[in-house]
């Protein structure tokens, strides 16, 4: 049997489509797009591009073609002013005017340069997955080609996606409750207004360098209607109601319908078909986050499926583009719902709201909200290519040079907006990972075995530090631990978070030996692999409902496994068991993105009165090619690393952080 017709058809040709089949081309895949209308559509229901998108559009050398982009302002969250140009560190931080038209047009020409195929006109009716292929059905003017066949499909084709219907992709979520009315209008002078509450609804109005005054009018209790485009009438009739205003003398350029539905695809992906943009998500367009979402749903799966296309990686590349964008999508409906409810709650959300606002007052929650708006954290990596234009097809015909994809991600507090568990993290090694997965943002649960009051001097200095945490209790290496400490710890998330996601577990809590082998008893050798093997075994068990796909797990091991000291020869035991643990894992944890490793601490000071000895601190020290003992930050620091998603490329591996004690002497 002939090869298919091509390597992917896109079905869609937004501007998430379009990313995509550019995306796919100069990764040297064969590309067809195609698209049910047979013009490009005159409506912008979208124009606003956030900084990530802008960076990664900067990467491929797309930004120039855009021309000087007007500043959009500053921003909001839920009507609330939030400045976007407090997200971080990154020259695009704000967010910048582009109609969805113009974003299209833009994209399109780039990707025919390369080379794309873009059939306009035709209706995709069935799908049929083949061993080799899938087999497209489309209804269209072209009647000699009412067939074809690709390797992979993806849907970019919207909220009522006939890729996602036909490939039988479960679509959960909940219904719209509340709905948007909005309206391009010509011939008509209003005063702006920026999301303005009245005794009757919201109302917007802006008006664009073009004369055209955009309006968005929410009226408080209304049902949503059933139709995404509502009659003129019906939008002056909202208008007059909330406003008091008479807009029926305007001439009408576009009027549309939106509601918070809230749905996404329970999966990204199935066998060889795709889902990226509204087709993967469906959202409130509040904020212009559903487009900048789809855009980079489209980079990263794009670079993806080229390289594997291309032999360049194996199948199990593609995915992680589920395990990357779907907590992504997830994340970023979290936001929008809380934006929804925000903005059109009628007076019953007053109390909310003004707690909010002094929320918004403390400069650290604006920066962490703006960042995640501005897609700089929490969203997972993209895969990009180097910072090169985007070169034309050789005259030729052959396909265009094909890049290696880098991955690349700018943050604030690069775990702004994860939790994270520190088993015995109420002094040492443990307390100072606390500390520093606050640092980075993480929202941390600090246990303890009994020690109450130091859990609490931890939770504190976190606390003071302008970071987030509270105490968790739960003796290890007894019958019911892992349950006791779990129960605690899914209480706490659910009255914080709302949920019980767990990002990051840290399995530091252990136990020392310190006996001569001669002098080691069964019931002290139980003891030790109980806490030091056991708990952590069934810590990682347990928390594997709660870790979402791309989530981290770090194991304290000890350079005790790679040296003698027959002194502590059953810790070295449990620590080895440890880094088995991790191995097999990370092998197991693999397809989900998890990542599972271990660090290897040398002598470190962990606040034990033998550190309070000049002379034994000098003999300890000489072990270290830096000749002085680690530091509960040198290991905290490590941890932080691993925690992140700078480290997305580890996994199964024995961080040595001795500071040179392995090295011989």
């Amino acid at each position: 049997m002939a090869g298919p017709d091509t390597d992917v058809i896109v079905v869609g040709a937004g501007p998430v489509g379009l990313m995509l089949a550019g995306e796919l081309r100069t990764g040297g895949a064969r590309v067809t797009v195609l698209e049910r209308l047979t013009a490009p559509t005159t409506e912008s229901r979208a124009s606003i591009l956030h900084a990530r998108t802008m960076e990664l559009l900067d990467e491929r050398g797309l930004l120039e073609r855009f021309g000087q982009l007007p500043d959009a302002g500053p921003g909001h969250f839920g009507g609330m002013r939030l400045d976007l140009r407090e997200a971080g560190d990154s020259p695009y931080a704000g967010q910048w005017k582009a109609p969805q038209t113009r974003i299209e047009a833009v994209l399109a020409a780039w990707a025919t340069e390369l080379g794309v195929e873009v059939l306009r006109g035709h209706t995709v009716t069935g799908l049929v997955e083949e061993p080799d292929r899938v087999r497209v059905l489309a209804d269209g003017p072209d009647a000699e080609r009412p067939r074809l066949d690709a390797a992979y499909v993806v849907g970019c084709d919207g909220e009522e996606s006939a890729v996602r219907r036909l490939g039988g992709f479960d679509f959960p979520g909940t219904g719209a409750t509340k709905e948007l009315l909005r309206a391009d209008l010509a011939g008509i002078d209003l005063r702006e207004r920026r999301f303005e509450r009245h005794p009757e609804g919201v109302a917007n109005a802006r008006r664009g360098p073009d004369g055209i005054t955009r309006i968005m009018v929410h009226a408080f209790g209304r049902v949503p209607g059933t139709t995404r485009t509502p009659a003129f009438a019906e939008i002056c009739a909202v208008w007059a109601r909330v406003t008091g205003e008479d807009i029926s003398a305007a001439r009408p350029v576009w009027v549309n319908a939106f509601h918070n539905a809230r749905r996404q695809a329970a999966c990204y992906r199935k066998g060889r078909m795709f889902l990226a943009g509204d087709a993967a998500h469906v959202q409130l367009p509040v904020g212009g986050q559903a487009l900048n979402l789809g855009l980079q749903d489209a980079m990263d799966l794009g670079g993806k499926l080229a390289a594997y296309l291309a032999g360049r990686s194996g199948a199990d590349l593609l995915d992680t583009y589920h395990a990357v964008r779907h907590p992504a999508g997830a994340r970023t409906l979290t936001h929008i719902e809380a934006q929804a409810q925000l903005l059109f709650g009628g007076p019953e959300t007053d109390a909310l709201r003004a707690v909010f606002r002094e929320l918004l007052d403390i400069p650290a929650a604006r920066r962490a909200l703006a960042a995640t708006i501005s897609g700089l954290e929490g969203g997972g990596p993209v895969a990009v290519r180097p910072h090169a234009p985007a070169a034309p097809p050789p005259s030729d015909g052959a396909a265009p040079t094909r890049q290696h994809t880098t991955t690349r991600r700018i943050t604030m507090g690069k775990l702004t907006g994860k939790t994270a568990l520190v088993t015995g993290s109420s002094r040492g090694i443990g307390r100072a990972t606390a500390l520093r997965l606050a640092r980075e943002g993480a929202l941390v649960a600090v246990h303890c075995s009994s020690n109450g009051e130091a859990a609490g001097d931890t939770v504190a200095a976190i606390e003071k530090d302008g970071g987030r945490a509270f105490p968790v209790s739960a003796e290890l290496g007894v019958p019911g631990d892992v349950h006791k400490l779990f129960l605690s710890l899914e209480r706490e998330l659910k009255v914080r978070t709302g949920t019980t996601t767990l990002d990051i577990l840290v399995n530091n809590a252990g136990v020392m030996g310190g006996v001569n082998p001669e002098d080691l008893t069964p019931e002290k050798f139980d003891r030790l692999f109980a806490v030091n093997a056991k708990a952590p075994y069934f810590l990682v068990q347990r928390a594997l409902d709660n870790l979402p796909d791309g989530g981290r797990i770090i194991n304290i091991s000890s350079g005790l496994t790679r040296v003698a000291n027959p002194q502590e020869v059953a810790y070295a035991m449990t620590k080895g068991a440890i880094d088995q643990l991790t191995l097999h894992f990370a092998k197991h944890l693999g397809p989900r993105g998890i990542t599972v490793n271990s660090v290897g601490p040398g002598i470190t000071d962990n606040g034990t009165p033998v550190f309070d000895d000049p002379q034994a601190v000098a003999a300890m020290a000489g072990y270290s090619v830096f000749n002085r003992v680690g530091e509960a930050r040198d290991i905290a620091d490590v941890v932080a690393f691993l925690a992140s998603d700078d480290s997305r490329w580890i996994t199964g591996s024995y961080l040595d952080a001795s500071g040179g004690t392995l090295l011989g002497g």
